[in-house]
């Protein structure tokens, strides 16, 4: 069988051959424990201090400043409930947006649990919240704003500078999710005001299971308490043996990213529009979400007069796609997302997001676009003729 053609980049992309080659010789030849004192453990150590440095570099961070996490859903973990912990002498208050991934919305949940106040912000039409309603939102027992970097199911772009800005006149720490930014435009938390980020090897051309905290180590020094313990690993932050081939992959694909960012942003860009363009062209195709203001590699689309079911169903076999976060994909439900932007039910059930990629081709999008309208085109005709 022909696999088909894979525009889900957002939920996880492949693993590039020369992070691959790179990660090979840890599992097999230099497969020591990182933390082993003798030659293995030694070399083992060096290679994920080398890593870490080419993760801080991608953020502009210090080596110093990354946690390395089985991922982003753990680092958005730590970093939440470890400032809850950590910062509950100052308050409980935290703020965050409705249209968040389930990694900080569900840690948001369970800490109200345990006493957390939480504000959950809205959005816009266009999937923007309101800087105003932010700072309004502030009260004496604030210490924490959690603002994702760019959300993963339309791409949109938040304000994270402005954020970091008025997280800093308030004197509350600022984390920001920013699993689908990182490597695909520039991320730099000094500039930016980030005091703590959260990202994943796996959205960069890396391997599954590992990702990153950024801890801020001065103006201001952020504390946390762990939420992992058995050892003291990371600082104290994270204990456990270290995925050493995971690491070097996270590394070596953080690299990359950093050396082709521009060429990348600009190629990714390019064959969205180009995408995106295509299937405007139908007629009753909607962008949702802003499109001045979002990643170079989604496009998040509503079409008109198709039943959402047979619209996800129509093409599955030729074209890998999505209909929202891949961490949701098991709910029938429409997209949180999409209906928090004020998009109505029955066009967000035939909204598809649809994530180019690396290795996506400009003969892959042609097809695609010939698929998917000749698919739309049959449905709306079915539509039609009852």
């Amino acid at each position: 069988m022909q696999s088909p053609i894979y525009l889900d980049y957002n939920a996880t992309t492949p693993c590039d051959p020369q992070v691959l080659d790179t990660m090979l010789p840890y599992f097999t030849q230099q497969f020591g424990n990182a933390a082993s004192t003798h030659p293995l453990g030694w070399s083992a150590g060096a290679a994920v201090e080398k890593a870490r440095g080419q993760v801080a570099q991608l953020i502009g961070a210090t080596a110093q400043e990354i946690i390395f996490t089985s991922g982003a859903t753990e680092a958005d973990n730590l970093g939440i409930k470890g400032v809850f912990e950590a910062y509950a002498a100052k308050g409980h208050h935290i703020i965050t947006v409705a249209t968040e991934h389930k990694a900080v919305l569900d840690t948001c949940h369970h800490l109200e649990k345990l006493g957390a106040q939480v504000t959950y912000l809205p959005v816009d039409s266009l999937g923007h919240i309101s800087l105003e309603a932010l700072e309004n939102a502030i009260t004496p027992q604030t210490i924490l704003i959690s603002v994702m970097y760019a959300n993963n199911e339309t791409g949109v772009i938040h304000p994270i500078r402005a954020i970091g800005a008025i997280a800093k006149k308030y004197g509350i720490l600022f984390m920001t999710d920013a699993t689908q930014a990182v490597g695909k435009i520039p991320v730099n938390v000094v500039e930016d005001g980030i005091d703590l980020l959260a990202c994943s090897a796996h959205k960069i051309y890396g391997p599954k299971g590992v990702g990153a905290l950024y801890v801020r180590r001065k103006d201001p020094r952020v504390t946390l308490t762990a939420q992992m313990d058995g050892g003291g690993h990371e600082r104290g932050f994270r204990s456990g043996t270290m995925n050493v081939p995971g690491i070097v992959g996270f590394g070596k694909a953080a690299e990359l990213c950093r050396l082709h960012l521009s060429e990348e942003y600009t190629r990714l860009s390019s064959l969205r529009n180009t995408l995106e363009n295509g299937l405007l062209a139908l007629g009753q195709v909607t962008v949702n979400g802003d499109t001045s203001h979002r990643l170079p590699q989604v496009s998040n689309l509503a079409f008109g007069h198709v039943s959402g079911e047979m619209l996800s169903a129509a093409f599955t076999s030729k074209v890998a796609i999505s209909s929202g976060s891949a961490c949701t994909a098991a709910s029938m439900e429409p997209s949180f997302v999409l209906l928090a932007m004020g998009i109505p039910d029955e066009l967000a059930r035939a909204s598809l997001r649809l994530s180019v990629g690396r290795f996506t081709t400009e003969a892959e999008i042609t097809t695609v676009v010939e698929t998917i309208s000749t698919a739309v085109s049959k449905l709306r005709q079915q539509v039609f003729s009852l």
